[in-house]
């Protein structure tokens, strides 16, 4: 968790808790080791901060006892025998630290060492130059006067009045705190007290003035911040922005630490057009589960005064109860349709048609799986609701044969179905596929022979007189599928030099029967998607309401180019399912209700991918229908993944029937870094079918080792899920976001702009060629 206050860095510190020394003393003749504090070496820094630090690697004088203090000076002065004087080039070394001054008393007797400077003092973690330091070696505690710090592992120094060390803790007085290098920082904390527990991991100032070019912006008379690892609960960065439909709105987020395995965000979210809405999430971790239960609540939405209070409720939890039994949790329910689209929620996609409350839980045995899930689906905007499965038990069993490559399946289902405002009020199904199969895996060839018994039974009740559906209904059909593919290899200099090139055409033969199921209703069936991965499936339809009669051969072949690294350059994939009679047309077999309003009898598919370098990719798909010369759908994109954030992508897609429209878009991302410091962002969408702009999205950040700065803004349509919305009817709301970091107070910019990319409707992605 990012904490705004957080000091994280001044956690190097600690590392002078340990700076314990004796009165066991030895002088120059006995020891002449020569100390590694002085030395000043360049790390590989960050890349906005060339500072030149201290080695982190810092090691004790060999040759010392555990609890041994080594003293090397020019002059040494007996005072008795229990205390001594040395002056000029006083080297002190320990197993903890190393401390270099003018003059030094060690008082054997009353554990005492007094040192005057200008001194420095070197740990592993630190190196503090000060006026004089005063140490109780009895009580191990150290005490360094108008000490300036620098911590060595990372960025961060400052100065302190008084800088004091001892078993419990660390303490700075009149301290200052940065991580910007230069004598005038960016920004910088001064507090009349900083401490800090390496016990408890964390610190606490007093207070606080936060300066920025030496300038008073904020005080704070009190607050804490992590020194490590552990999570501690303090304000997490504000977020501001500006927008038509929002107003002005402040989110002010604050993260609360509850347990190791417990903790809770809690942000209030201000609009000034809207309200306040409470955002809240609690997060928890166990040996067997865990998940995350999140409310958000809008008590009066100024903007819509029709509507009472708004909320969303989210729960997902993921259970592992031991190695067999697994579970899974998955719900989101809200208020109003419009919740997601109109105020917008990290536990749904703006996009998302439907959400989903989901029970599942699996069973994975040595030879029987099952599944167990209760789910219901809340469709949002004026649509018809979808069945709700209460429940839906699924399970397999698969068996290998007694010869080589003789497989035995079985997949069974039994499910229930309701819904209460459609003409089928409920409906109990199940469904037995016992199956053969025999496989062979060669270099040069594969083939697949599979033989299905498809049997469904359905119970459907409700008010069925005067439709079609009926109230018993039984079907049984089989299925054949018959699968073969060829491999062929050559080397090649296509695309590549010394390359290698893979032939692999591959034909299927697929037969099931004609069955009436005009009397079934459609529960959890919708068709798959028709591209080139999808032609050689034994199946055109989800899950089992529709079977679609089939007698088709299809033909389809794919060619790859490797280059002698094993890396794929250059795929191309092209096929066709043939029909050998009239009937098993997709147009013929009256199954339009369970998909896409459109069929096509001769469509052909293909895809191909060409990364001829390897920052550069190409990415194309089409779907023709061979009978009436049209494009059914497209893709293309063409993409550049550069060094430090660089992203270009253009991109077009086309689909002639999605819900009636014709989608013909073209867009663009990019990420460019114009400089160490500074990145652009912009990403646009265009409909051409609309002739207009669905999305726009632009924005710049500054980045330094110390601080950060980001604006971005956005143009996007808005949708109103209460109303039917046609092309010609779309508002659009715009936008604008501020974010401004101070490095070293717990926040970090460098990966924020992979998630500006991410906000908008078409998030970046890395190209990837396989749809299904």
């Amino acid at each position: 968790m990012q904490k705004i206050w957080s000091l994280l860095v001044l956690g190097s510190l600690q590392g002078l808790y340990s700076a314990t020394v004796t009165a066991q003393t030895t002088t120059a003749a006995d020891t002449a080791s020569q100390t590694s504090a002085d030395t000043a070496v360049t790390l590989p820094a960050p890349q906005l901060c060339n500072t030149t630090t201290l080695n982190p690697s810092w090691q004790p004088a060999p040759g010392l006892g555990l609890n041994a203090i080594a003293i090397d000076a020019d002059d040494v002065e007996l005072q008795g025998t229990q205390s001594a004087e040395f002056n000029g080039n006083v080297n002190i070394h320990t197993t903890k630290m190393t401390l270099r001054a003018q003059s030094a008393l060690v008082d054997k007797q009353q554990g005492l060492l007094h040192a005057s400077g200008p001194l420095q003092y070197q740990d592993k973690f630190s190196k503090v130059e000060s006026a004089g330091l005063t140490a109780n070696l009895n009580q191990s505690s150290i005490v360094l006067l108008g000490a300036q710090y620098q911590l060595t592992q990372q960025n961060g120094h400052g100065g302190a009045e008084k800088l004091a060390v001892n078993a419990k803790g660390l303490s700075l007085d009149n301290s200052s705190f940065t991580t910007c290098p230069g004598e005038q920082p960016f920004w910088q904390i001064s507090a009349d007290n900083i401490t800090l527990s390496q016990d408890d991991g964390w610190g606490e100032t007093h207070n606080t003035i936060l300066k920025i070019l030496d300038v008073p912006v904020v005080y704070i008379p009190y607050f804490t911040f992590p020194i490590d690892d552990r999570r501690k609960s303090g304000l997490l960065t504000p977020t501001l922005s500006s927008s038509a439909r929002f107003g002005l709105e402040l989110a002010t987020p604050f993260y609360w630490n509850i347990a190791p395995n417990y903790d809770a965000t809690i942000t209030p979210r201000y609009m000034a057009n809207k309200g306040v809405q409470l955002v809240s999430e609690f997060r928890y971790l166990t040996e067997d589960h865990q998940g995350l239960v999140a409310v958000e609540y809008l008590g009066n939405d100024k903007s819509e005064q029709t509507l009472d209070e708004r909320y969303l409720f989210h729960f997902q939890q993921q259970s592992d109860f031991n190695s067999q039994w697994r579970a899974s949790f998955d719900v989101t329910n809200i208020s109003d349709d419009n919740y997601i689209t109109d105020l917008n929620t990290d536990y749904a996609s703006m996009t998302d048609t439907q959400l989903q409350r989901t029970a599942l839980f699996n069973y994975l045995g040595d030879d029987w799986t099952a599944n167990i899930k209760l789910q219901n689906f809340e469709v949002l905007g004026n649509h018809t609701e979808s069945y709700a499965a209460l429940p839906q038990v699924s399970f397999a069993r698969r068996q290998i044969g007694d010869q080589q490559g003789l497989n035995w399946h079985f997949n069974g289902e039994f499910a229930h179905f309701q819904n209460r405002d459609l003409t089928i009020e409920e409906a109990s199904r199940v469904h037995l596929e016992p199956k053969l199969s025999y496989r062979i895996d060669d270099y040069a060839w594969s083939f697949l022979s599979e033989a299905s018994l498809l049997h469904t039974r359905y119970r459907q009740d409700g008010e069925l007189s005067d439709t079609p559906y009926a109230r018993e209904v039984s079907r049984t059909l089989p299925k054949v599928r018959l699968h073969g593919k060829l491999n062929f290899e050559r080397d090649t200099a296509w695309f590549i030099e010394d390359g290698i090139q893979t032939l692999e055409p591959q034909i299927q033969y697929l037969y099931t029967p004609k069955r009436d199921q005009s009397e079934i209703g459609l529960y959890d069936t919708t068709r798959l998607q028709d591209d080139f991965f999808g032609l050689f499936r034994d199946k055109r339809f989800s899950s089992v309401d529709r079977v679609a009669e089939a007698n088709q051969f299809t033909l389809g072949a794919t060619t790859r180019v490797f280059n002698r690294g094993n890396d794929e350059v250059f795929n191309f994939s092209f096929g066709q399912i043939f029909y050998l009679s009239d009937s098993v047309k997709p147009s013929e077999q009256g199954l339009p209700s369970a998909g896409s309003d459109t069929n096509y009898n001769a469509l052909l598919a293909a895809e191909t991918m060409w990364h001829w370098h390897r920052r550069w990719y190409l990415g194309a798909g089409v779907q023709f229908d061979a009978d009436g010369k049209d494009v059914v759908q497209s893709h293309l994109t063409l993409d550049y993944k550069g060094d430090n954030n660089q992203l270009v992508q253009l991109n077009h897609r086309y689909a002639t029937d999605v819900s009636g429209y014709t989608i013909d878009q073209v867009g663009m991302f990019m990420s460019v870094p114009v400089s160490d410091n500074w990145q652009l962002i912009a990403s646009y969408h265009r409909d051409l079918e609309a002739n207009r702009s669905i999305e726009s999205f632009a924005g710049f950040q500054y980045e330094s080792c110390c601080w950060a700065v980001q604006i971005t803004t956005s143009r996007q349509i808005e949708t109103d899920l209460n109303r039917t919305i046609g092309q010609d009817d779309a508002v659009f709301d715009s936008s604008i976001r501020f974010n401004f970091v101070l490095k070293g107070l717990g926040s970090n910019a460098r990966s924020d702009v992979q998630n500006l990319l991410k906000r908008g409707i078409f998030a970046y992605r890395r190209p990837y060629f396989l749809n299904n």
